[in-house]
Protein backbone atom coordinates (compact mmCIF):
# COMPACT_ATOMS: atom_id res chain seq x y z
CA UNK A 1 0.00 0.00 0.00
CA UNK A 2 1.70 3.43 -0.84
CA UNK A 3 0.46 6.58 -1.44
CA UNK A 4 1.89 10.09 -2.34
CA UNK A 5 1.09 13.26 -1.44
CA UNK A 6 2.20 15.80 -3.84
CA UNK A 7 2.05 19.95 -3.37
CA UNK A 8 3.68 23.08 -5.39
CA UNK A 9 4.98 26.27 -3.87
CA UNK A 10 5.36 28.70 -5.67
CA UNK A 11 6.12 32.47 -5.70
CA UNK A 12 8.88 33.31 -3.13
CA UNK A 13 7.84 30.47 -0.58
CA UNK A 14 7.35 31.88 2.60
CA UNK A 15 5.18 34.34 0.59
CA UNK A 16 3.46 32.44 -1.96
CA UNK A 17 0.97 30.00 -2.40
CA UNK A 18 1.36 26.58 -2.11
CA UNK A 19 -1.59 24.08 -3.35
CA UNK A 20 -1.70 19.89 -3.29
CA UNK A 21 -2.03 18.46 -6.56
CA UNK A 22 -5.85 17.87 -6.46
CA UNK A 23 -6.54 21.47 -5.08
CA UNK A 24 -7.90 20.42 -1.84
CA UNK A 25 -5.48 22.50 0.01
CA UNK A 26 -4.63 26.07 -1.52
CA UNK A 27 -3.07 28.32 0.90
CA UNK A 28 -1.66 31.90 0.81
CA UNK A 29 1.35 31.45 2.47
CA UNK A 30 3.41 34.30 4.59
CA UNK A 31 5.68 35.19 7.19
CA UNK A 32 4.45 35.53 10.29
CA UNK A 33 4.53 38.70 12.13
CA UNK A 34 6.91 37.31 14.89
CA UNK A 35 9.80 37.28 12.48
CA UNK A 36 9.16 39.96 10.88
CA UNK A 37 6.48 39.15 8.16
CA UNK A 38 3.49 40.51 7.54
CA UNK A 39 1.11 37.75 8.57
CA UNK A 40 -1.41 37.36 6.58
CA UNK A 41 -1.24 33.75 5.34
CA UNK A 42 -0.88 30.41 7.07
CA UNK A 43 3.23 29.13 7.09
CA UNK A 44 5.22 26.12 6.76
CA UNK A 45 4.68 25.30 10.71
CA UNK A 46 1.45 26.03 10.80
CA UNK A 47 0.85 23.53 7.92
CA UNK A 48 3.33 20.63 9.55
CA UNK A 49 1.70 21.11 12.72
CA UNK A 50 -1.25 20.31 11.51
CA UNK A 51 -0.43 17.55 9.57
CA UNK A 52 1.37 15.82 12.56
CA UNK A 53 -1.42 16.14 14.91
CA UNK A 54 -3.44 14.37 12.24
CA UNK A 55 -0.94 11.72 11.73
CA UNK A 56 -0.33 11.18 15.80
CA UNK A 57 -3.80 11.07 16.66
CA UNK A 58 -4.72 8.10 13.75
CA UNK A 59 -1.71 6.53 15.44
CA UNK A 60 -2.54 7.12 19.13
CA UNK A 61 -6.57 5.82 17.77
CA UNK A 62 -4.95 2.80 16.17
CA UNK A 63 -2.78 1.77 19.41
CA UNK A 64 -6.01 2.28 21.60
CA UNK A 65 -7.60 -0.21 19.35
CA UNK A 66 -4.97 -2.17 19.91
CA UNK A 67 -4.92 -2.19 23.45
CA UNK A 68 -8.64 -2.69 23.22
CA UNK A 69 -9.46 0.92 24.63
CA UNK A 70 -11.79 3.03 23.08
CA UNK A 71 -11.25 6.61 22.79
CA UNK A 72 -13.93 9.07 23.42
CA UNK A 73 -13.60 13.04 23.11
CA UNK A 74 -9.87 12.57 22.43
CA UNK A 75 -7.44 15.05 20.68
CA UNK A 76 -3.88 15.90 19.37
CA UNK A 77 -2.62 19.08 19.56
CA UNK A 78 0.88 19.55 17.95
CA UNK A 79 2.93 22.82 18.43
CA UNK A 80 5.41 23.69 16.09
CA UNK A 81 8.43 26.57 16.83
CA UNK A 82 10.54 27.73 14.39
CA UNK A 83 13.74 29.55 16.15
CA UNK A 84 17.22 30.64 14.97
CA UNK A 85 19.74 29.00 16.13
CA UNK A 86 23.60 28.59 15.85
CA UNK A 87 23.25 27.37 12.53
CA UNK A 88 20.09 28.90 10.82
CA UNK A 89 16.30 28.10 11.68
CA UNK A 90 15.48 25.52 12.97
CA UNK A 91 12.22 23.69 14.41
CA UNK A 92 11.02 21.86 17.51
CA UNK A 93 8.03 20.41 18.42
CA UNK A 94 5.62 19.77 21.45
CA UNK A 95 2.66 17.29 21.10
CA UNK A 96 0.00 17.18 24.11
CA UNK A 97 -1.89 14.26 23.74
CA UNK A 98 -5.63 14.96 25.50
CA UNK A 99 -7.26 11.37 26.62
CA UNK A 100 -10.79 11.05 28.21
CA UNK A 101 -11.10 8.33 31.45
CA UNK A 102 -8.26 6.09 30.02
CA UNK A 103 -6.30 4.63 33.14
CA UNK A 104 -2.73 6.34 33.14
CA UNK A 105 -0.88 3.14 32.49
CA UNK A 106 -2.91 2.45 29.89
CA UNK A 107 -2.33 5.76 28.03
CA UNK A 108 0.88 5.90 28.70
CA UNK A 109 1.52 2.58 26.61
CA UNK A 110 -0.83 4.03 23.61
CA UNK A 111 0.87 7.35 23.42
CA UNK A 112 4.42 5.97 23.61
CA UNK A 113 3.67 3.04 21.10
CA UNK A 114 1.88 5.80 19.08
CA UNK A 115 4.72 7.31 18.96
CA UNK A 116 7.33 4.88 18.17
CA UNK A 117 4.68 4.07 14.88
CA UNK A 118 3.49 7.71 13.58
CA UNK A 119 4.99 8.21 10.39
CA UNK A 120 5.74 11.89 11.51
CA UNK A 121 7.74 10.91 14.33
CA UNK A 122 9.87 8.09 12.99
CA UNK A 123 10.99 10.99 10.22
CA UNK A 124 11.98 13.53 12.70
CA UNK A 125 13.48 11.18 14.99
CA UNK A 126 16.82 11.99 15.71
CA UNK A 127 16.09 15.40 13.79
CA UNK A 128 14.20 17.73 15.90
CA UNK A 129 13.32 18.12 19.93
CA UNK A 130 10.11 16.09 19.68
CA UNK A 131 8.30 16.35 23.59
CA UNK A 132 4.90 14.44 23.41
CA UNK A 133 2.68 15.41 27.12
CA UNK A 134 0.38 13.33 28.03
CA UNK A 135 -3.26 14.83 29.48
CA UNK A 136 -5.93 12.89 31.09
CA UNK A 137 -9.24 14.16 31.81
CA UNK A 138 -8.45 17.61 33.08
CA UNK A 139 -4.80 17.04 34.55
CA UNK A 140 -2.21 18.57 34.55
CA UNK A 141 -0.15 17.39 31.25
CA UNK A 142 3.08 15.23 31.79
CA UNK A 143 5.81 14.65 29.52
CA UNK A 144 6.82 11.40 28.93
CA UNK A 145 9.85 9.71 28.04
CA UNK A 146 9.58 7.90 25.33
CA UNK A 147 12.56 5.23 24.65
Amino acid sequence: MEYIARATADGNGRNGRTQTDDRVIDVQLGIPKELGGKGGGSNPEQLFAAGYAGCFMSAVDSEARHHKVKLEHSSVDAAVTIARGEDGFGLSVELTVNLHAVPAEQANAIVGAAHRRCPYSKAVRGNIPVTVLLKIDSSYPTELVID
